[in-house]
């Protein structure tokens, strides 16, 4: 069974302060204490309201207010429409009949009350949204054949493919809400996985024949919060071509010990998206945490299925065991204004990973990684990538690179290395700034002399000030 979620923060407010009435003392230091908040939270607002690139922040991303499902319409209870309380009976037909019947009467909310409910594929329309009620499961089929075959978006390209088992596009202001689950009871693909892998070294996901959990497109305006969302089958949560993303405090699950490990069960995969907010709850799968995608490929930036990435803000989320904590790539090749903060780690492969593939022209940057602690194997990562390498010829090929990236106070204990930047005559490096970083790990070592404009101020690497 996956773990508890992560611990609440407790976070202190003027809402949460009784003042005595009867204790003048008492009302006028906390009147100060109140006046002191102020201006901290102030300052705060204040350094949040710039990307690293200098321009100004939308002050949407301020707004993390939940939404309240009773707005949103008409409640249709999925179990009031002869869908049953059973978790071995396929209802696919049944759940999506209830979808359409919301659609068709202006939308409204498609409500998975307490209980399990078995089924395939689901399509939502305009106007509909998903709320899982607390102690309710929708649990994915194991069997593939229940999944439609769809035109979709996986690795960088358009393809025929399975369907997810949630799918949503061209959905302006579609929500999932709720304390439920959504199960994509996976073990079944994920040993068939493995086993192909034993047969076939070199299988791709693809070729896996496995279904995403949550896929949205050229939607707008999509809110994610408190769900827990565990076992899929492969992805998690693709979104493509999405703007104006908020995932609030959810639970995001897929086992990375024992057998069998979940293969590439990325949390949130980010294609082509921008405006994207996601903030609390906690993470631990067996790949890419928050990853951003967008296409690959030599001539990646000719095809208009591509796409950037820009304006992604990640903070106050626990990180168990996954790729990192936010991933560039490999199927990426354009990514700027990227902020990862107030996040801690256990055991998450690196805090920030920039996978640079020769065959694709990416420049990355703008970046931004702050307030961070805990025990990831790596710090900061640039590496080479060669999975599924195909260099085409092309004479005006852009060069690659990553700039302008801070890391600032940063207290780790790495397993593996805090600082594995490493050089090619591939791509670029540039505007790096570390401050205010105290690292530990078995190698030690800081050595940033290959990087042009590199400024570095009080940071501690195995006790070595550099």
């Amino acid at each position: 069974k996956p773990p508890p979620g992560p611990a609440r923060l407790c976070r202190l407010n003027e809402r949460q302060i009784k003042i005595p009435k009867a204790n003048m003392k008492t009302t006028t230091l906390l009147a100060v204490a109140l006046m002191l908040m102020s201006a901290v939270t102030a300052d705060a607002k204040k350094k949040q309201s710039v990307w690293p690139d200098g321009t100004a922040m939308d002050q949407w991303f301020g707004d993390t207010a939940k939404v309240d499902v009773a707005a949103l319409g008409k409640q249709y209870v999925i179990t009031d429409y002869g869908v049953k309380n059973d978790s071995a009976l396929l209802q696919t037909e049944a759940i999506q009949k209830v979808i359409d019947t919301a659609a068709a009467n202006g939308g409204g909310v498609v409500v998975v009350p307490k209980g399990t409910f078995f089924t395939g594929s689901l399509f939502f329309r305009p106007g509909t949204h998903l709320h899982m009620a607390e102690g309710s499961r929708l649990k994915g089929s194991d069997a593939i054949t229940h999944y439609k075959i769809v035109k979709t978006r996986l690795e960088g390209q358009t393809l025929n493919y399975f369907a997810a088992l949630i799918n949503a596009n061209g959905v302006d202001g579609f929500t999932i809400t709720g304390r439920g689950t959504i199960d994509g009871n996976g073990k079944r693909f994920y040993d068939e996985f493995w086993l192909r892998r034993k047969v076939f070294p070199k299988c791709t996901n693809l070729e896996a024949l496995r279904p995403r959990m949550i896929y949205i497109s050229d939607s707008k305006n999509v809110t994610v919060q408190d769900v827990r969302l565990v076992y899929s089958g492969f992805w998690t949560n693709h979104l493509y071509r999405c703007s104006r993303v908020r995932y609030l405090d959810c639970y995001i699950y897929a086992p990375t010990s024992g057998y069998p490990k979940g293969p590439s069960t990325d949390a949130i995969d980010l294609d082509a998206c921008s405006d994207v907010l996601i903030r609390g709850g906690y993470i631990n799968v067996n790949d890419d945490a928050v990853c951003l995608k967008g296409g690959k490929g030599t001539f990646v930036d000719k095809d208009t299925t591509n796409g950037p990435c820009r304006n992604i803000l990640i903070e106050d989320v626990e990180y168990g065991v996954a790729g990192a904590g936010v991933t560039f790539g490999s199927e990426a090749w354009d990514c700027s204004n990227v902020i990862l903060r107030n996040c801690s780690f256990a055991g998450t492969g690196n805090l920030v990973l920039f996978k640079m593939r020769p065959d694709t022209p990416q420049k990355y940057g703008n970046v931004l990684v702050e307030n961070v602690t805990g025990t990831p194997k790596n710090g900061i990562r640039v590496a080479k990538w060669m999975q599924f390498y195909n260099l085409l010829d092309r004479p005006d090929m852009p060069r690659s690179g990553v700039s302008n990236v801070t890391l600032r106070n940063v207290d780790v204990r790495c397993t593996k290395k805090f600082y594995d930047v490493q050089q090619s005559d591939k791509y670029d490096l540039c505007g790096f700034t570390f401050e205010n970083i105290k690292a530990e790990d078995p190698k030690g070592g800081f050595n940033t002399s290959y990087i042009k404009d590199c400024r570095v101020k009080d940071v501690t690497v195995n006790g070595v000030k550099y």
